[in-house]
């Protein structure tokens, strides 16, 4: 388990993220250019070494009720990962960031002719969705296609 001290030097390692002390010692870190409602990235990190990370939108984390996950145990790869998961879900992507030609697009089905689309969002930022909802995000294509292979959906053409 990380300490207190590691974790801090982890979070303040984004400089996109605001820290700010809180009582009985805690500290949060927000996002301030979020999109959403929702600002604090980092929320209540005490010097217990516990602490929330937003991650409402992550499928196969655990979360609160108001969808935090807890980041006690996390190692110092997975803390970053899942901050940064955290931050991309809070940013507007920039209009014209990708021309048509270079997005990618997928339709994928499985046997129940349930749809997923997988569309690539930035450079390292592969989302899977269901309709217009956000179903998961990968940071490689390969790592999206496992997934929805996994989830036993194939590739679709028309």
């Amino acid at each position: 388990m990380l300490t207190f001290e590691e974790k801090l030097r982890i979070i303040e390692s984004f400089p996109q993220l605001k820290r700010k002390d809180v009582s009985l010692g805690r500290v949060n870190f927000s996002y301030d250019e979020s999109i959403l409602d929702k600002k604090n990235v980092v929320y209540h990190l005490h010097p217990n070494g516990n602490g929330y990370v937003y991650g409402a939108h992550l499928r196969f984390y655990d979360t609160d009720e108001k969808g935090y996950v807890n980041i006690r145990d996390y190692s110092e790869k997975a803390l970053r990962t899942i901050i940064e998961k955290s931050i991309h879900f809070m940013t507007e992507k920039p209009a014209g960031e990708q021309t048509p030609e270079e997005e990618v697009n997928e339709t994928w089905k499985n046997r129940e002719g349930h749809t997923l689309t997988l569309v690539q969002e930035d450079e390292d930022v592969w989302n899977v969705y269901a309709g217009e909802n956000l179903d998961n995000m990968f940071g490689t294509y390969d790592e999206a296609v496992d997934y929805l292979l996994e989830e036993g959906f194939r590739p679709f053409t028309k």
